[in-house]
């Protein structure tokens, strides 16, 4: 059998055991681009894929206990995209879809951009400096009784695995990361087990915009401790307002 249909075989097959999600499919530029399956990465490290690699073969997460490693950047021991997507003009949207998503894993979804500046197939991802982009987190409370509420993983997990991030009209020409999360708060109420599933992508930006947001290094996002990080999604009886982690949202 031929290398090449051998791979297909295994990216088809291995993926359908994994019990977390990744993103299969971006969609930029009007063209679809297949994410990296994290569970065919032993046996197919290169997916010849504009989304970053990422060796989490079991689907696992990045526990908010280590949010202050690289692996918090593009996933657990990721590597730089060999390839880039076509231009995208900056005012347009990219969608993305989620494999399924387990139905007690809450949380909220939030999307970064980091510029480059050079070749996205070369950077240094400790060097990124990511500004916020998109941020959505819970959409309804729960009724109480230790039952959570409405967040935006769910939303998603009701869409079948789609998501829509905007990018933003003002933002500077040039080749940049894109990097969507989801962070699971089922199990948050303990001091270093929230769940993060960042994914992350090499795209090319178009446009006449001039603005170049600050941004944060990976490893200095988040802690351990922020409130949207350690936080019960199961006391909705105190009608919480969740306060998103990470930087502030970008406003340009």
């Amino acid at each position: 059998m031929r290398a090449e249909a051998t791979a297909a075989i295994v990216l088809a097959s291995v993926g359908l055991v994994s019990a977390h999600g990744w993103i299969d499919i971006w969609t930029i530029g009007g063209k679809n681009y297949t994410g990296f399956n994290p569970t065919a990465a032993p046996w197919v490290p290169d997916q010849g894929t504009a989304a970053w690699p990422a060796w989490n073969d079991d689907t696992g997460p990045v526990y908010s206990k280590n949010v202050n490693t690289p692996d918090i950047i593009c996933s657990i021991n990721a590597t730089n995209a060999k390839i880039s997507t076509q231009p995208i003009a900056a005012g347009s949207t990219v969608d993305l879809h989620w494999t399924a998503w387990p139905d007690s894993h809450h949380g909220p979804i939030l999307s970064y951009l980091a510029p480059c500046n050079g070749d996205c197939t070369q950077t240094d991802k400790t060097t990124l400096k990511w500004f916020k982009i998109e941020q959505a987190g819970q959409i309804s409370l729960g009724v109480g009784g230790g039952k959570a509420g409405y967040w935006a993983a769910d939303k998603l997990r009701d869409n079948n695995g789609a998501w829509t991030v905007a990018i933003p009209s003002s933002i500077k020409p040039g080749n940049y990361v894109l990097r969507n999360e989801i962070i699971a708060l089922h199990s948050a109420y303990d001091v270093g087990a929230a769940q993060f599933y960042p994914q992350c992508v090499n795209v090319q930006i178009t446009g006449g915009g001039a603005e170049s947001p600050p941004g944060v290094v990976g490893t200095e996002l988040y802690t351990p401790t922020d409130a949207g990080v350690h936080y019960n999604i199961y006391n909705d009886e105190a009608k919480p307002v969740y306060q998103f982690p990470g930087p502030p949202l970008c406003k340009s």
